[in-house]
């Protein structure tokens, strides 16, 4: 038998421990999938202080010296993910070891030395996949993910000469990682690396961009947002780079991990299936008195477990919210997030317009966002953009049809509940075309409609809850890229020192 693809992960955040979106719970199950595939995998994430508390016995296994302009020491302390996979915790408590969240102060503002600080995580990352790593584990694949990882390939071309191939993923586009011209020199990156086929972007450096122009392979994470970011409208002014490079480019959705089952889910009051719906009711009576909901129990309850944000689609929630609960159905809702100032106090002003109908809960709770998944009827998800989306995935397992926008995952994972649709046994939601509250309110009432019919609603969701989202076919997608990766990889090798990745 071949050895096992050598694969290390490189990730700012990881759920359950620090997570502030998709990226955290992509990380944990992603490369346990890859290992149950018989990928020898290493995750490497930043030693934030909720990982040492949650594994106190993880042993030193290296240090590390400055690496180079303002970069600190560092060093490498070595624990498992309780799936089994290896976790190499960045440990310099210069950079992590501080509160709030993985890229803001608790008062909301990025911290001022994110660029070092996601600087020595690539930095890192590249040496640990180059021939100067200190492990004696060396990977095949360096997997970065977002602008917080994006260096390394650009390390690794500038200061190493190549390594392991590079795999780079975009789980959002829109956030890029950019920094002054000065940073460079801080980063200890040549000034070579500030060109236009380099680092520099319109006169700044920009994290993601390096990842992008010297990845061996580039994913993201839904084939719809795959072809939306090589457009103007959606590529945050590297759509040419990304066409450029559109024969490296693919698109791999998502998986749903194991937590997300509301056969098993422990949160949940009752326990349901596809075949036992009814029971789905009973988590419907206990979300509405845990969020101290009354008036008419057969109103239909619409939820939104979400970022608040324009992205979002928040301001077109918050302009249709009073005609949906206004209108014959008398509709109750619950929203769940946080995010901008604005939005937060609309959401508040609609509950106290809307006392004992509308829960609006500020901030972030994963118990309670498993609780609205199995206790809603319907789910929003009015974005502008979605690279992926996960809420949708869980709402189509919990039997809760979503309302969508046509864009990215949302796209390639919801089927609109058209005629021809439910006849094929397709029909899983509502899918909605212009970002205007209108189409919003349009899509929403047809939900509504719908879930009075009975029969109508009890196929809707057994189809969504049929679908197979599973992590294995996601790991299956990433193997054939990591073995594109290693390929052009070995033909650079033999190409000589001019290779650029791809």
């Amino acid at each position: 038998m071949s050895p096992a693809l050598r694969v290390l992960f490189v990730t700012s955040e990881i759920a359950p421990w620090q997570k502030t979106g998709g990226l955290g719970d992509i990380s944990s199950a992603l490369p346990e999938a890859l290992a149950r595939a018989g990928v020898e995998v290493r995750i490497l994430v930043p030693a934030y202080p909720a990982l040492p508390l949650a594994f106190p016995d993880a042993r030193p296994i290296a240090e590390i010296p400055p690496p180079g302009g303002r970069l600190p020491a560092s060093r490498l302390l070595q624990a498992a993910t309780p799936g089994g996979v290896p976790l190499l915790l960045l440990d310099c408590p210069a950079c992590f070891e501080r509160p709030g969240g993985p890229y803001q102060s608790p008062r909301g503002g990025d911290w001022p030395d994110n660029a070092l600080r996601f600087g020595l995580l690539s930095r890192v990352a590249a040496l640990l996949a180059s021939n100067a790593s200190p492990l004696v584990w060396r990977p095949d694949i360096l997997h970065c993910n977002d602008w917080q990882s994006a260096l390394a390939p650009a390390y690794l071309h500038y200061l190493h000469g190549g390594g392991a191939a590079t795999v780079m993923t975009i789980h959002n586009l829109a956030f890029q990682g950019l920094f002054p011209p000065s940073t460079l020199a801080d980063l200890g990156l040549p000034q070579s690396a500030f060109v236009f086929d380099g680092v520099e972007f319109y006169g700044h450096l920009s994290c993601l961009k390096a990842g992008l122009q010297f990845a061996d392979r580039i994913t993201t994470v839904s084939p719809t947002y795959a072809r939306e970011i090589q457009q103007a409208e959606l590529g945050f002014g590297l759509d040419g780079l990304l066409r450029h490079r559109s024969a490296v480019l693919s698109g791999i959705l998502n998986g749903v991990d194991a937590r997300w089952n509301p056969a098993t889910d422990p949160l949940l009051t009752k326990h349901y299936d596809a075949q036992h719906l009814a029971a789905k009711e009973a988590n419907r009576r206990a979300l509405r008195a845990e969020l101290g909901l009354i008036g008419d129990v057969t109103a239909p309850l619409l939820a939104v477990v979400s970022r608040l944000t324009h992205q979002k689609g928040m301001d077109l929630l918050l302009a249709i919210a009073d005609q949906l609960l206004d209108g014959p159905a008398e509709a109750q809702l619950v929203v769940l997030g946080n995010g901008e100032r604005g939005f937060e106090a609309g959401l508040r002003a609609l509950a106290a317009r809307h006392p004992g109908r509308v829960a609006a809960m500020i901030g972030f709770d994963e118990r309670l966002a498993h609780r609205i998944e199995a206790g809603a009827d319907i789910f929003l998800m009015p974005s502008r953009f979605e690279p992926c989306g996960l809420n949708q995935l869980y709402s189509l397992r919990y039997g809760t049809p979503p309302v969508v926008r046509a864009t990215g995952g949302l796209a390639d994972t919801v089927t609109d509940c058209t005629p021809e649709a439910l006849r094929a046994g397709l029909a899983t939601g509502f899918v909605f075309g212009p970002p205007d509250a209108s189409a919003l309110l349009a899509a929403a009432s047809r939900a509504i409609d719908a879930w009075g019919k009975r029969r109508l609603w009890r196929r809707l969701q057994r189809n969504g809850m049929s679908m197979d989202f599973s992590w294995a076919k996601a790991a299956a997608d990433y193997l054939d890229v990591y073995r594109a990766a290693r390929a052009a990889r070995d033909i650079a090798a033999a190409s000589g020192p001019e290779y650029n990745g791809g």
